[in-house]
């Protein structure tokens, strides 16, 4: 329930303006789409101007580091090397990478590569060989503000099935941007994006989706790229969450490696790719904060 202020009381977003002049038409908005049925969020997934500024800071890291494993990376490569550009970039930079240590995680980046759909571990023992199709998800901190985002890079010579998973995978990824409309609903970006997987043969990972993302590593709401048009919750402008899908040739089942408990596989072995992005909904569409 979102609460309604005094029309000359300080706005909760601590603009210190009244709340006349800045926020109540807003919430009057979400109130609106909330007595209608909808989901919407509360004014604690509202980024306010400040904290955007702080979350790009973070992110010009996060962009920085995957410009310089995209720089780097090549046939013969292990995937320990992109784990050490990544900590040595974003230390560097005055910041600290989200991934090592959190819950365990003990790397600074996830390399996935080919049938890996996601936290794929940094290794020596990993060479990058040609044909291979590897996701880099790097995500960072930067005085408490957080950023995330994931690029797919392709080693050598790739076979066309493999590029083309690649690309409709972005695609997909370009087909939600388009879709994040102010007062909207994720239910229907994130249908978009599996109608596409889907009328190009693929399947998208149930269990696994977006995010949102800021102020934590991963906040509200969960963001489902196997969603129904009407559904989800409201795309109000300060939301920033990820796109995020993980598209498989293959089966949309996944396995968890047993012992570490972290790197995901799909079932039946097939390649996997995923691109993700961190945008924020404003007031006529959407800002691309890290990529």
């Amino acid at each position: 329930m979102i609460k309604k202020l005094g029309r000359n009381d300080h706005c909760w977003c601590g603009s210190g303006k009244k709340y006349k002049a800045c926020h109540e038409a807003f919430d009057d908005k979400l109130r609106y789409l909330e007595d209608i049925g909808h989901i919407v969020p509360s004014h604690k997934l509202i980024k306010t101007p400040e904290q955007i500024e702080k979350i790009k800071e973070s992110a010009r890291i996060n962009v920085a580091c995957l410009d310089a494993v995209a720089a780097a990376i090549h046939e013969g490569m292990n995937t320990a090397e992109i784990d050490k550009i990544v900590y040595d970039v974003t230390t560097d930079m005055g910041g600290i990478p989200a991934p090592l240590n959190y819950e365990g995680y003990p790397y600074s980046v996830c390399t996935s590569v080919n049938e890996q759909v996601c936290h794929g571990f940094p290794s020596k023992d990993v060479i990058l060989k040609s044909g291979d199709i590897v996701n880099v998800d790097c995500s960072t901190i930067l005085h408490g503000y957080f950023s995330d985002s994931s690029r797919m890079f392709c080693i050598g010579e790739v076979s066309k099935e493999k590029k083309k998973l690649v690309d409709v995978t972005k695609e997909c990824v370009e087909i939600g941007l388009k879709n994040v409309k102010p007062w909207g609903l994720l239910g229907d970006m994130g249908h978009a994006v599996h109608m596409h997987a889907v009328e190009n043969g693929y399947t998208v990972v149930k269990e696994i989706g977006g995010h949102g993302v800021g102020l934590q590593f991963h906040e509200d709401p969960y963001v489902s790229y196997v969603s129904e048009p009407g559904t989800g919750m409201v795309m109000a402008p300060g939301m920033m969450f990820t796109i995020e899908p993980m598209v498989n040739m293959g089966t949309d089942e996944f396995y968890v490696d047993e012992v570490d408990e972290w790197q995901i596989y799909t079932d039946d072995g097939q390649p996997s790719a995923q691109w993700e992005v961190q945008v924020l909904v404003t007031e006529d569409g959407y800002e691309l904060i890290a990529y």
